[in-house]
């Protein structure tokens, strides 16, 4: 035992001392193990965020550091390319969901909530909707969770489809661009381009804030009602 403590060091030290290990274009850069995976990556989880109904998947966070690699030395994939696809695939998820809507969309103000699915997310984006109007399809992509629904309510609400595909068509190449792009722009600063892993780490922190304070206050809440024993 005391021989595999006092080899560990022998072991550990050489590959903290790679230098690119701690990189992140080292395993998404061009070349990388998972470059190939970035583009798919990011164009699945768009679709699914607005196609699926899958609200809590962090869209916004994903796009800026697609457009944060996409700014690095030997980025995974171009630019443009980037901001082109996830436009089309962002037009595409809501037109899915716009169907869904026709098609089911009244069901969903009956749903029962479950892990994935709380029924206020469709009461908020129904109220976001009806203080909005058609230019909620517009302001609604900027807004998680409710740019999840948005397209649903409007295919609920029979809206004539050449309206919302006008409107959805315009959201969907600001929002696709201009997150990507603010990344691409941001990337290209020093400051952010010399601490790139530490960018992204802060990224995901922020991602995931609100779900692990979202659970933590279900547990509280619980908590709290559950009867005092004795």
């Amino acid at each position: 035992m005391t021989t595999t403590v006092l080899a560990l060091p022998h072991i550990i030290d050489p590959v903290l001392a790679l230098p690119h290990i701690m990189d992140p274009m080292y395993w998404l850069g061009e070349g990388g193990p998972f470059a190939s995976a970035v583009l798919p990556g990011i164009l699945l989880i768009v679709f699914i965020e607005t196609g699926l109904l899958f609200p809590l998947l962090p869209g916004d966070s994903l796009l800026f550091t697609g457009g944060l690699l996409a700014a690095a030395p030997n980025p995974p994939v171009n630019i443009g390319v980037l901001v082109v696809c996830v436009a089309v695939v962002a037009v595409l998820g809501d037109q899915c969901a716009y169907f869904i809507g026709r098609r089911i969309g009244p069901a969903l103000f009956d749903k029962e909530d479950s892990r994935l699915f709380k029924k206020h997310y469709v009461t908020e984006s129904h109220a976001f909707f009806e203080r909005h109007g058609a230019k909620t399809i517009i302001l609604a992509r900027f807004v998680p969770i409710v740019r999840t629904f948005t397209p649903v309510l409007a295919g609920v609400s029979y809206m004539r489809y050449p309206v919302f595909l006008g409107f959805d068509i315009v959201g969907g190449i600001l929002w696709g661009a201009g997150v990507t792009l603010l990344g691409y722009f941001l990337g290209n600063v020093p400051f952010v381009k010399g601490h790139l892993e530490l960018m992204i780490l802060l990224i995901v922190f922020l991602s995931i804030l609100p779900g692990v304070i979202t659970v933590g206050r279900n547990l509280l809440r619980r908590r709290n009602a559950m009867p005092d024993e004795g």
